[in-house]
């Protein structure tokens, strides 16, 4: 993708909601420590939930407009992208939502153990290729890096319109310890309440596409 025109200062402009963590360790391997203090960067102790490759953005505001006594934290590693979800976030002073720009590779060195209530995996890119198979969000090495950050009882979240990418999840999850707490091949039909529309969710339907969810988690527990 083009770098975007003045894309620096729309950066700078954005303020608290744009974070950028460049850290000088660019090995992914080795997990040296730069924790985010959630409280001073949220400026409140509530709960944090996390959206990795939030992509523009349209999931995670509407999430934190819904819940306004929990904190998003929406992650995603192209800037290009990133930059506009942040603009809307400062102009709708939505103080419940931060967005951070790097990839998931390396979310253990700035997310502390047991500190995420709730992950959400919307349309993830399937790298269909099996070569590719390790980029995958849901291949075991980000795996047990979900099982670090997340609390005990929390739910990871995944939809996607892929259904071989949706089949390799499932048993990427159940053969690393997740249960699967619930599950439909078709989303928009299913009763399941609550949802909220993403970008590529809401062309893929308009398409006559079905959208295959999961929830799953390392403990066999109910919803809160």
């Amino acid at each position: 993708m083009r770098r975007k025109k003045n894309i620096d200062l729309r950066i700078e402009n954005c303020g608290k909601w744009f974070n950028s963590f460049d850290s000088e360790q660019k090995d992914a391997r080795i997990v040296e420590k730069e924790l985010i203090d959630f409280k001073d960067f949220f400026g409140n102790s509530n709960e944090v939930v996390l959206e990795i490759g939030c992509g523009k953005g349209k999931f995670a505001i509407e999430l934190a407009k819904r819940n306004p006594n929990i904190n998003v934290l929406a992650v995603e590693k192209c800037d290009n992208v990133l930059v506009a979800a942040a603009e809307k976030a400062r102009d709708e002073k939505i103080e419940n939502l931060r967005f951070i720009c790097c990839g998931a590779e390396y979310l253990q060195r700035y997310i502390d153990d047991n500190s995420i209530s709730a992950l959400y995996l919307n349309f993830s890119c399937p790298y269909p290729k099996k070569r590719y198979s390790n980029n995958r969000l849901t291949h075991s090495k980000f795996l047990e890096i979900y099982k670090k950050i997340l609390k005990k009882d929390a739910f990871i979240y995944q939809k996607t319109d892929n259904l071989h990418f949706f089949e390799y999840s499932l048993m990427s999850f159940s053969n690393n310890g997740f249960y699967i707490n619930d599950i439909s091949l078709d989303l928009h039909k299913s009763g399941i309440k609550g949802n909220i529309m993403t970008e590529y969710e809401e062309k893929f339907s308009s398409q006559g596409f079905p959208i295959y969810y999961l929830k799953t988690s390392l403990n066999k527990t109910e919803d809160k």
